[in-house]
């Protein structure tokens, strides 16, 4: 640990976004592993349906980040009211646009669906899926935003907490509906879709509390809750937050893409990507921490006018997320059949899953790289390169050497993990480049100081 502090406040954002991490993941294991014991249909109608809940997902994460962004600098600079005003606009707006796209999911599911070409059975039991789950987005963009919100504060302990109460509901009640207890009948998929449904409402609800309440982050900061819309405020969020929401979106309708590529191998085949996507959790969730901790550091140096600091935290980011990554990297590469084995007794399935788990295992290093710099990036402002990386690579590396792999050279389900693992060398290279020559040590800050609430700088936020 170093003697500056810079160790002690790094871990103490990467600790407890790992800790959350870890939750999801073991959630989503435990979950992917209850669904895959009912039928490969049940779990690739799960695939499907999450393919397109993530576009909406990924939207408002790219909102989520561009408000974290201002929250950051503005914290870095001790503008605690722009803070407030910044978290109730992101809030209001996000929350209106949510509404729309679930109503959209609800009615429209099955024409959404239909873009994966999906068998009668497959396209059933996912439609019964989304409808349910739609329902839950409004509440998954409430937690989104808060997550921002506290996070751009430098309190990601906060969103771990709500994450394990999160999970704990929906593995709990999870277990109950999907295989039945207490005397309630089974209700396989369509309880799984209830219970994550329960479990976001009561997240999200915990999370505004927390968020608003009197001695809540931010409730106790003078000035009235806005329930009108400042369309400059929005618009500047959104113009911050859209490049890493175009970011997010290219790898969900990639995604998509790609799925209908894998379905053509088979239920089997996507049965085992779904799977095998969960287990490679294991390694590039713990590391994510470590990017939106850049993010949060960079933005607060910024704010604060201490780039040396920003470099020392780079460095130290750096260095702990290669070394996290070698660890994790090792079980997927040497224990993947053991891996795979908890969550389906597939063999065929466990067998089309060990080679992605292998090579991902392998190019995780530059993945989770990459990640720091695109979080470094993120946080000065920069958010449009880390869109350029993420379409540059999917839509110049990965879709098109796919369909070239599939559709000509008829090669099997492997050279599609290949095609992946040059994406992401291809994207950590780009990153590194563009790192390099945004020079974001000597950028503008995005923040606007206006209404300074002390009168100085916040010096706890960087060292």
């Amino acid at each position: 640990m170093r003697e500056d502090g810079i160790s002690k406040k790094i871990y103490s954002m990467i600790l407890p976004i790992t800790a959350e991490n870890v939750l999801q993941m073991t959630a989503g294991f435990i979950s992917m592993s209850m669904i895959g014991r009912i039928s490969t249909v049940a779990v690739g109608a799960l695939g499907i349906s999450t393919r397109i809940t993530q576009i909406i997902w990924a939207l408002f994460k790219g909102i989520a980040t561009g408000g974290s962004v201002f929250i950051a600098q503005s914290y870095g600079a001790g503008d605690f009211n722009k803070i407030k005003k910044i978290a109730h606009q992101t809030l209001l707006s996000s929350i209106i646009l949510t509404v729309i796209f679930q109503q959209m999911v609800f009615w429209r599911g099955r024409e959404l669906l239909s873009i994966f070409n999906p068998t009668d059975d497959l396209a059933a039991a996912a439609f019964e899926y989304i409808r349910i789950v739609s329902w839950g987005l409004p509440f998954m963009v409430v937690m989104l935003i808060v997550a921002g919100v506290l996070q751009g504060m430098g309190n990601a302990k906060t969103p771990m907490k709500i994450a394990l109460i999160m999970n704990l509901i929906n593995i709990g009640i999870g277990r109950v509906l999907i295989f039945g207890m207490f005397g309630i009948s089974p209700m396989g998929l369509k309880g799984a879709a209830l219970a994550m449904v329960v479990a976001q409402i009561v997240s999200a609800l915990i999370g505004l509390y927390i968020l608003f309440n009197k001695y809540g982050a931010i409730g106790h900061i003078k000035g009235n809750i806005l329930l009108n819309i400042d369309k400059k405020q929005v618009a500047d969020i959104y113009k911050v937050g859209l490049p890493s929401s175009m970011e997010s979106l290219s790898w969900q309708i990639a995604a998509v893409i790609l799925t209908r590529i894998i379905l053509s191998y088979g239920n089997t085949a996507f049965a085992a990507y779904q799977l095998a996507l969960q287990a490679e959790s294991i390694s590039y969730m713990p590391a994510t921490g470590f990017g939106i901790a850049a993010t949060t550091f960079i933005g607060q140096c910024l704010g604060a006018d201490k780039m040396e600091t920003a470099k020392e935290y780079m460095k130290e980011l750096i260095r702990d997320s290669i070394l996290l990554t070698i660890a994790m990297a090792s079980m997927l590469v040497f224990l993947p059949d053991k891996i795979l084995g908890l969550m389906t007794y597939d063999k065929e399935v466990i067998k089309v899953g060990v080679p992605y788990l292998i090579l991902m295992g392998l190019v995780q290093l530059p993945q989770n790289i990459s990640g720091v710099l695109s979080g470094a990036l993120r946080g000065a402002g920069f958010t449009r390169a880390p869109m350029i990386v993420a379409m540059a690579g999917l839509w110049g590396v990965r879709l098109p050497l796919s369909w070239i792999f599939t559709r000509f050279f008829r090669y099997g389900i492997v050279s599609i993990w290949v095609v992946m693992c040059f994406d992401l060398i291809f994207r950590f290279i780009l990153s590194l480049i563009l790192y390099k020559t945004k020079n974001i040590y000597s950028a503008k800050p995005i923040y606007e100081n206006k209404t300074i609430s002390d009168g100085a700088q916040n010096d706890d936020t960087c060292v």
